[in-house]
């Protein structure tokens, strides 16, 4: 299923070990502990120890000490260095206070603070200095955190890091997008797309790519044109991009009408590769619990946490209850938030767990508890609260990033076969894996002694069946590529007559390599792909490149998710789409902005 990438004359492989030279080249020393590179300037660990990492440090945070050039020169200045001698004098008191207020600015966008209070920790810094050190109060003279230098720093910094993004993108053997546009629960809508690239040496990289505002971008050619041209922005063309990770709306699956159709269409060429796409990935909650809440439970529930939190904020039963809310969305009660917020397992148990008390609250306010003695509904909730536990469980293992979508799969087809298992328990009537559906049923049964049909197992079974559909529909073009997910995962055991005939030489030079071998039991999949020579596998290095760059976890886009929830009420306020973009790219970067870059460009605009 995959093409044979072309051969082209590859860089020699660098070595995983530090090397000596680096000390005066890039100011770093090997640590004690001898894993990865240790900076001499900013303390901080490289943990990947590969002359590329190093030097991409360096050029980002420490490119000022280029002006020590000299062999002397620069063999002084790493001495100050190991002895602690940190030469900041060379910073003018106007750089280091515009330094300060950017790396200010950064932390009120992390924390989702708005644009009018960084006067406030302007006033609070400055209260504390006058009383613990009084004689350091001017420091303070040279940085504004004004509201429109609060605004023109997030900008600043978000231009930085997506040239960062940008320069590193043209790099990328493979890349693959994540649609989300399930994310936004504030009044506007957006799509946020997110990049996951590999580099030469499978160096992965996952970033926000854009946003794009729905409202502007209704229509699906509008939005397709959107993504163009922020691909073409970075430098990326749809040669090199393997798989589409989106969310289960018409909008994106559409059979003829849907975004991926579209980018299917327009990415087939002879000189691409297919694109792989899979749904339902993002937000797994979602996909499933529509299906399985055969009896509108959520939005029962969600009405009593309403109420809850207008005429029972006081009650001690509910505090656990309320601090988790507040904790996920903020005091602000968001409808959709809230759903989405009570669609995950460990709520939803929360909330069973305290029903009796519940059932007393809704009496007490004078509100209908109807439900408490509908023996259908009951199992019913109990049966939601089970598989959405299930399904949390899932999702969690999904949450672990650098996996590699070979393990993510895995994952996939062993719930897959939980449902199997679950199908048969079910028509059994054996409930040992929904232990909150046996409660309610042995809860039942002491009231309705008389009644030997406390549940109905075709309707549980109905509902399992239905998701072990949705589950193969979402995924089945992870299934075509079964065979690639598992040539990548486990080279030396996978039989070279199963491989396609392209790889199967190098496949078996590569089995046959017994220091590949110890070098394959010693290290994680990543180092092993990087170390492996591209000139003597050239296909299975392309192969390792498709698959690492697939999308392996929903890390990202959940902490873009809890990011939202998190801070509705600063993200809800008039914002302009380039703001929204440079909150979601500092929020979810993992990239550090280049410090000295934005000073020297604020000295360059003021001179």
């Amino acid at each position: 299923m995959w093409m044979t990438p072309k051969r082209s004359k590859m860089e020699v492989d660098e070595a995983l070990v530090f090397r000596p030279e680096w000390t005066q080249r890039y100011l770093v020393v090997e640590p004690p502990e001898g894993d990865g590179a240790l900076c001499l300037v900013c303390r901080r660990l490289i943990v990947a120890t590969r002359e590329r990492d190093v030097r991409r440090h360096y050029e980002a945070e420490h490119e000022y000490y280029e002006r020590y050039v000299a062999d002397g020169e620069r063999a002084a200045l790493v001495e100050r260095l190991r002895q602690g001698d940190l030469p900041v004098a060379s910073l003018t008191p106007e750089e280091r206070a515009a330094r300060a207020g950017l790396g200010l600015c950064r932390l009120l966008a992390l924390k989702g603070r708005g644009w009018g209070e960084g006067d406030f920790v302007y006033q609070c810094m400055e209260v504390l200095l006058r009383e613990v050190l009084p004689e350091h109060v001017s420091v303070l003279q040279g940085i504004d955190l004004s509201p429109e230098i609060t605004r023109q720093r997030i900008l600043s910094i978000d231009e930085n890091l997506r040239s960062q993004l940008f320069n590193r993108a043209r790099d990328f053997k493979a890349y693959s997008l994540a649609l989300d546009d399930q994310a936004f629960v504030a009044y506007e809508n957006y799509l946020l797309v997110f990049i996951r690239g590999v580099g030469p040496e499978l160096e992965v990289q996952e970033d926000l790519l854009t946003i794009i505002n729905l409202t502007n971008h209704f229509s699906v050619g509008a939005l397709m044109s959107a993504i163009l041209e922020a691909l073409q922005t970075a430098g990326l063309s749809l040669q090199r991009m393997v798989g589409l990770t989106t969310t289960h709306t018409l909008r994106m699956i559409g059979e003829n009408s849907g975004l991926v159709s579209y980018m299917r269409e327009k990415a087939v060429s002879p000189n691409c590769w297919n694109v792989i796409h899979y749904s339902g990935f993002l937000h797994l909650e979602l996909l499933s619990s529509y299906d399985v809440d055969v009896n509108q439970i959520i939005n029962t529930i969600s009405e009593w946490i309403v109420l809850i939190k207008t005429r029972g904020v006081r009650r001690p039963e509910f505090q656990t209850l309320l601090t988790e809310s507040e904790s996920e969305h903020g005091e602000r009660v968001n409808g959709r938030c809230l759903n989405n917020w009570l669609r995950r397992g460990k709520t939803l148990k929360l909330i069973f767990s305290l029903r009796k008390e519940l059932e007393a609250f809704l009496v007490s306010v004078g509100a209908t508890t109807v439900h408490f003695s509908d023996k259908q509904w009951l199992c019913d909730f109990g049966f939601l609260v089970d598989i959405m536990e299930h399904l949390r469980e899932l999702s969690e293992e999904l949450g672990v990033s650098k996996v590699f979508a070979a393990a993510a799969f895995d994952h996939i087809c062993t719930f897959e076969v939980k449902l199997n298992l679950f199908q048969r328990h079910i028509e059994e009537k054996n409930l040992t894996d929904f232990p909150a559906l046996r409660e309610v049923v042995d809860e039942l049964k002491q009231q309705n002694k008389e009644d030997q049909k406390i549940f109905d197992p075709d309707r549980y079974q109905m509902v399992i069946c239905r998701l072990q559909k949705e589950f193969e529909r979402h995924f089945k073009d992870l299934r075509f590529i079964k065979k690639d997910l598992e040539l990548f995962s486990n080279p030396f055991n996978f039989k070279p007559e199963y491989a396609p005939i392209s790889v199967r030489v190098e496949l078996t030079k590569l089995q046959a390599n017994t220091n590949l071998w110890n070098e394959y039991r010693v290290k994680d999949l990543g180092q092993f792909y990087a170390g492996l020579s591209a000139e003597s596998y050239p296909i299975i290095k392309g192969v390792a490149c498709k698959v690492a760059s697939l999308f392996d976890s929903n890390q990202i886009c959940e902490k873009a998710f809890s990011y939202l929830t998190r801070n509705q009420h600063t993200l809800s306020q008039p914002l302009t789409d380039e703001h929204l973009q440079a909150l979601f790219r500092v929020a979810t970067t993992e990239m550090e902005p280049g410090w000295d870059d934005l000073v020297r460009e604020r000295n360059e605009s003021n001179p």
